[in-house]
């Protein structure tokens, strides 16, 4: 296939699928599969890591008005009932921070389960029984409203949320990081509903957190790319014109169509909820796995 379609078609692949709830990793390394890409090409990991920081940058691009106003009300919030610490802001890099530390501590471990297509498989599967466990026992209680009697949803809005729902979805968040196909959203997302969060604000906290832990992973891993302390490194002097064009289609095409995914979403979630992306989950991880064993393929 032609490098520039090559580039258009990974750069859809990923703004689709970087913060839906089906894992982006798990699908671009089908595709890179599918496609014959060469995994030990230092150019296409860093293709993949330029391609990633585009989706990223579409949250704060959406996000802006939220991020000013929570910006404008830290530390105490607009009901003057926060603190540097429970405001969302804060909440945000708690996550962010529980995230964070044993991610980098299991480094060796993530990097020799990238590549498995065995494992993303059965986190494919197993992640969309448990999201589509979760969401069905939420689901009558999203309907009810928040007065209703023995409601298992306490937290409608990202701001009323609390300091222990933060620590626990940064912490479901590492198994995104220790088991590729698991995804960032979909941790984060069930980890939300089950500490009683609305599907709306477990959606809206998974993309607030997606922010600093995307920027932090893709940017170390370019700078080890670049600098060359990572595995196959590539310097920025040593790319082709032909090359940069390449990386520029998939950053631009990465950005659009992210940011077109993730105003849809928000939609969709208030008012369907999260089964479809479930069973996708669940057929994919099924044809995975029978490919990674040579039952199909």
């Amino acid at each position: 296939m032609n490098d520039y379609l090559l580039s258009l078609v990974l750069g859809v692949i990923e703004g689709l699928t970087e913060f839906l709830p089906v894992s982006s990793t798990a699908h671009l390394r089908i595709a890179e599969a599918l496609f014959h890409i060469d995994l030990s090409s230092g150019y296409w990991k860093m293709y993949t890591i330029i391609i990633q920081l585009g989706a990223i940058l579409c949250l704060p691009v959406y996000f802006w008005s939220r991020i000013e106003k929570f910006v404008s009300t830290y530390p105490r919030g607009e009901g003057g009932d926060r603190t540097f610490l429970t405001h969302p802001l804060g909440l945000t890099m708690i996550a962010f921070v529980v995230t964070a530390l044993p991610s980098f501590l299991l480094t060796k471990v993530i990097g020799q389960h990238l590549e498995s297509l065995v494992i993303m498989g059965y986190s494919l599967l197993l992640g969309g029984i448990v999201m589509w466990i979760v969401d069905a026992m939420k689901a009558p209680w999203e309907k009810a409203g928040p007065d209703a009697m023995g409601s298992k949803i306490d937290t409608r809005k990202m701001e009323d949320m609390s300091l222990g729902q933060s620590i626990w979805i940064g912490a479901c968040q590492v198994l995104s990081a220790v088991f590729p196909g698991t995804s960032r959203s979909m941790s984060t997302i069930a980890a939300g509903q089950l500490a009683g969060m609305s599907r709306a604000s477990a959606l809206e906290f998974s993309f607030f957190i997606s922010i600093p832990t995307m920027v932090v992973a893709t940017g170390y891993t370019f700078l080890k790319a670049v600098t060359g302390r990572g595995e196959n490194p590539i310097g920025a002097s040593d790319l082709s014109v032909h090359e940069w064009a390449v990386l520029a289609i998939g950053f631009v095409v990465s950005f659009i169509v992210a940011y077109s995914s993730v105003a849809w979403f928000m939609s969709w979630v208030r008012r369907r909820g999260f089964a479809p992306f479930a069973v996708y989950r669940i057929l994919v991880g099924v044809v995975v796995l029978a490919w990674a064993k040579g039952v199909i393929g």
